[in-house]
């Protein structure tokens, strides 16, 4: 499966941002039980984060990220690409 990176920028309030981090966590651990190969984090010289993840194709990786509550929520906006791997 292709790999595909969500490089994200927090949008609101921390606190509020904040709130909406327990359900993502959990969907991204969702996210791993199918499959999907997902690990997320933040960038912590600049804020931010990333979440990286294997998908069918890219309608497939833009479902997932449309899924996740931070982006249901409106707490980021985002780029959606895909990596391609040179070396594993």
């Amino acid at each position: 499966m292709p790999w595909f990176v969500k490089i994200e920028r927090g949008i609101i309030e921390k606190a509020a941002f904040d709130r909406h981090v327990p359900d993502h966590v959990t969907y991204v651990k969702s996210l791993i039980a199918d499959g999907h190969q997902a690990r997320t984090g933040y960038w912590a010289e600049r804020g931010g984060g990333m979440l990286i993840f294997e998908a069918a194709n890219l309608a497939a990786a833009q479902a997932i990220v449309q899924a996740d509550p931070l982006i249901a929520h409106g707490c980021v906006e985002y780029e959606l690409h895909e990596w391609c791997i040179v070396v594993e």
